[in-house]
């Protein structure tokens, strides 16, 4: 007859078992999919170090290797081009993260009349295109003149003009934040501003990194409007409409493995910039995904 005592300890072994096939077999699909994923990105770094030829071809792996690419790369107009939309990105970021924060502070700690309609407001707002308003956009900042050549303040503006409106995973993080640490620094003589920059936001810090990424990273890879708005003129191209005027009929056999050392570059401060700060940024929004 069995023990009663060894039961328990066989249904403990086969859950134990069960967890590491369910495991095993959950990592192997990531893994999969992962080198599914990073296939593109592998093909792209191989062909910037192509220099046999700079056309496309039909094998991976170059037959000769070098930096040709990438030295020519920087005798184009590539650099106009990173610095536009570098000054676009940090511009961007360190205005709307100011803005959002604002925003969402206020939100969260001040309770005024119109505040359940204004949520509501800018939440139906958020529902519409983005490209429904781009008529109207560009002939604004044409009469304005932040268009074409002037393309890069034209952008700064219309990225950080409805910012306040990402309010939602801030204020969701600031919410989860007691309001008797306010209440304490106001007694002690505190403004609002001194609460927000002294006490809140050092405990905010997650949130506050997971602004600068989302607000850096919007910019940095934005083409649809970028193109728009400087119309057929180079020197008011970021990365993404510059490089993708390689890939014309006519071109695209000439600076196809420079358009790869490009995309190789562009994409190298985003991902060290996310490795970095990856940490923040998933605490940021788990930490924001609340109900306030």
């Amino acid at each position: 007859m069995m023990n009663t005592n060894q039961a328990p300890a066989k249904r403990h072994m086969g859950l134990k078992a069960l967890n590491r096939a369910s495991n095993t077999v959950i990592y192997t699909l990531l893994v999969l999919i992962s080198i599914i994923w990073l296939i593109p990105f592998v093909f792209i770094v191989f062909q910037s170090f192509r220099v046999e030829s700079t056309w496309q071809v039909g094998y991976v792996i170059p037959k000769q290797w070098g930096f040709d690419n990438y030295i020519r790369l920087w005798n184009t107009d590539f650099k106009k081009w990173y610095l536009n939309t570098f000054i676009i990105a940090v511009a961007a970021a360190g205005l709307q993260t100011i803005i959002v924060l604002c925003m969402s502070y206020t939100l969260s700690r001040f309770r005024f009349k119109l505040r359940g309609p204004l949520m509501r407001f800018m939440l139906i707002l958020g529902m519409f295109p983005g490209m429904l308003t781009m008529i109207i956009l560009y002939r604004v900042l044409s009469d304005l003149g932040l268009t074409q050549s002037n393309a890069v303040p034209g952008l700064i503006l219309v990225t950080v003009a409805s910012s306040g409106m990402g309010y939602y995973v801030s204020k969701g993080f600031f919410d989860t934040i007691s309001k008797s640490l306010d209440e304490a620094a106001r007694v002690d003589g505190a403004t609002r501003l001194q609460v927000l920059y002294k006490i809140i936001l050092p405990l905010a810090k997650p949130i506050v990194i997971y602004t600068i990424l989302t607000g850096f990273m919007g910019p940095w890879g934005d083409f649809v409007f970028a193109r728009y708005v400087a119309m057929g003129t180079s020197s008011g191209y970021n990365v993404a409409v510059g490089m993708y005027s390689w890939l014309t009929n006519d071109q695209i056999s000439s600076y196809y493995t420079t358009f790869c050392a490009g995309g190789v570059i562009v994409a190298l401060p985003v991902t060290i910039l996310f490795m970095c700060l990856q940490k923040y940024y998933v605490e940021g929004v788990t930490g924001g995904a609340v109900k306030g």
